[in-house]
């Protein structure tokens, strides 16, 4: 039996790409603690392991594919495809220092600056001509500065972890979100490059789905003409004539955030019995 090797990655992300993995029909099983889950399928084989492992491992052949952030592939340099970018856990990083210090200091001396980004860091430091000394670490970055580093390059979301710690940024490095990367070889492999081909797909129309909804109403007959050409839908709406044709029933897929504002419009222009759904997938060919 055809075999892909997958592998997900542990922490933050974890969650949101095992429901990604259920919703598109992958069902995971994870007993406590266990680092090989059980798939519903039973050509997919998989394994946990920390983000920042998972770019080398998939570039080296050992796995497949797997997810992880756009940050690690760039971090560890893999040569590694990425085949879709799920947007899960979007992230900057950015260089920060304590409030109190000036970019005049910055340029003045030779800084300590502390992350767990060695390759992004140092690039971005020369790019920038600062005069510097690298100091890795790993986790609460944000602790070093002022007594330990002078600045410092880390991930963020929103800065409040930043600012709660009296630090400010003073440069963007780069911005990150979940990536499904594969092993470049794998187009090279038949069954391997259709079943990630499958799964791209089934991907893809999970995260359009979660960005849509579907609106079921009745519209009477002399409404018609003035409703149904100004409903938004994907290709046209869906249409069938109630029974005794006392009416029309159309259903549309819409995006999630017009719905407040249509629905509304929907009643004022004579729509009845609307019904709002969620949808699984949205597979548009």
């Amino acid at each position: 039996m055809e075999k892909l090797k997958l592998v997900i990655p542990k922490g933050r992300i974890y969650e949101k790409v095992v429901q990604l993995m259920n919703d598109a029909g992958y069902r995971m099983s994870v007993q406590g603690r266990e680092l090989k889950p059980v798939s519903g399928d039973p050509n997919i084989e998989i394994k946990i392991m920390k983000p920042q492992n998972i770019p080398p491992i998939v570039a080296l052949g050992s796995h497949d594919a797997g997810f992880t952030g756009l940050d690690w592939c760039v971090e560890t340099g893999a040569n590694v495809e990425r085949v879709l970018d799920l947007g899960f856990d979007p992230v900057r990083i950015v260089a920060a220092v304590p409030e109190t210090m000036d970019d005049a200091a910055l340029r003045s001396k030779k800084i300590v600056v502390a992350s767990e980004y060695e390759r992004i860091t140092t690039e971005w430091l020369e790019r920038e001509k600062y005069v510097y000394h690298y100091l890795r670490v790993s986790g609460a970055t944000e602790v070093f500065p002022p007594d330990d580093a002078d600045m410092i390059v880390d991930n963020t979301a929103s800065g409040t972890t930043l600012r709660e710690n009296k630090l400010r940024i003073v440069g963007e490095i780069m911005r990150s979100s979940t990536q499904f990367i594969v092993n470049p070889e794998i187009f090279s492999h038949p069954w391997k490059k259709r079943k990630i081909e499958e799964m791209c797909l089934l991907f893809t129309a999970v995260l359009t789905a979660a960005k849509k909804v579907m609106l079921e109403m009745n519209i009477p007959v002399d409404k018609a003409d003035a409703i149904i050409p100004r409903l938004p839908c994907m290709k046209a709406p869906t249409v069938a004539e109630l029974a005794g044709g006392s009416g029309i029933a159309a259903k549309i897929v819409v995006d999630r955030d017009v719905v407040a504002t249509l629905i509304p419009e929907l009643i004022r222009l004579g729509a009845t019995d609307i019904l709002e759904y969620e949808i699984n997938k949205v597979i548009v060919v």
